[in-house]
């Protein structure tokens, strides 16, 4: 089915023109759409005509209105333009392509800023069912179609005025190193909110359980264990849980959170603000994820 790999392409770990934009420090870069190669484009048709049967039984209704509203192509990879031009007049939100890892504060700026950083490489072929890093599928096919429902897009935009809360709480602290904990234990809850969330959320359907977690949606193998799974802990959201929870990637997840709404998501984030004004998330739970030092640095440079 797959083309042997030609010098022209955007894969993941083998993309030229992404690694040049790297090694000058670009990390907003253009999506230079003539690279694509065919075995690019195959990659996206075996993913989309996979996974698009599981969709329709376990996803949330906007995600599947949203799939239809943005003409999300299943035969080729598709031009952000396109999707931004069917996307920005929703909602505000455009995708933005990036060359790579995004630092947490610039991350969550650009959901301030109704920009979603896109990754613009595809997976390999031998590597079709699982990748750590997102690609071009898991952004656009799993995060972007939620965008275009304009409660969720504004709970992403509320998780950016949760980083900048948490520069400004902290810049005052003159200890540099007490500085450095306080914001660790900030960046580690909101990472473990986000992840419990945007990339691994459930949210309560009229069949019962369906999902709206980029993660779930972009893994055709996960989406189906999620919601049908006797070894998967499902639970309403509980703020003190959440914050405290390791999130584990490189498996499948063994506990997920269900919320009621969009609505009730959207006030989950205004709490978890509340609680970083209230000093609640200046000493959560140890443990995964790790905050890497460019994380760290990206808040601690904001301010």
């Amino acid at each position: 089915m797959f083309q042997t790999l030609t010098p022209q392409g955007l894969s993941t770990g083998h993309a030229p023109f992404v690694e040049e934009a790297r090694s000058r420090g670009d990390l907003y870069i253009s999506q230079p759409y003539d690279l694509y190669s065919e075995e690019n484009h195959e990659v996206w048709r075996a993913l989309y005509q996979r996974i698009r049967p599981r969709w329709e039984r376990y996803a949330n209704p906007s995600f599947l209105r949203g799939i239809e509203v943005l003409e999300l192509p299943s035969d080729r990879i598709p031009r952000l333009s396109e999707i931004n031009q069917r996307l920005q007049p929703l909602t505000g939100f455009q995708a933005k392509p990036v060359s790579g890892y995004v630092p947490g504060f610039l991350f969550f700026d650009c959901l301030r800023r109704r920009e979603f950083p896109t990754t613009i490489t595809i997976r390999p072929p031998d590597r079709m069912d699982y990748l750590p890093e997102p690609d071009i599928f898991h952004d656009i096919a799993g995060h972007v179609p939620m965008h275009t429902q304009k409660a969720f897009a504004d709970t992403l935009v509320r998780f950016g005025d949760c980083a900048h809360t948490a520069v400004e709480l902290t810049a005052g602290v003159r200890d540099r190193q007490e500085r450095a904990r306080r914001l660790t234990n900030i960046v580690k809850a909101m990472s473990r909110f986000f992840w419990f969330t945007v990339e691994f959320g459930l949210m309560r359907g009229p069949r019962g359980a369906c999902a709206y977690g980029s993660g779930l949606l972009s893994s055709c193998s996960e989406l189906a264990h999620a919601i049908d799974s006797p070894e998967v802990q499902r639970y309403p959201l509980q703020m003190e849980w959440v914050v405290n929870q390791v999130a584990e990637i490189d498996r499948y997840q063994p506990l997920l959170f269900i919320v009621d709404s969009f609505d009730h998501l959207f006030g989950l984030v205004d709490r978890l603000e509340r609680w970083m004004r209230e000093g609640k998330l200046d000493n959560v739970a140890p443990g995964l994820p790790d905050i890497q030092e460019s994380d760290l640095r990206s808040f601690m440079d904001a301010a």
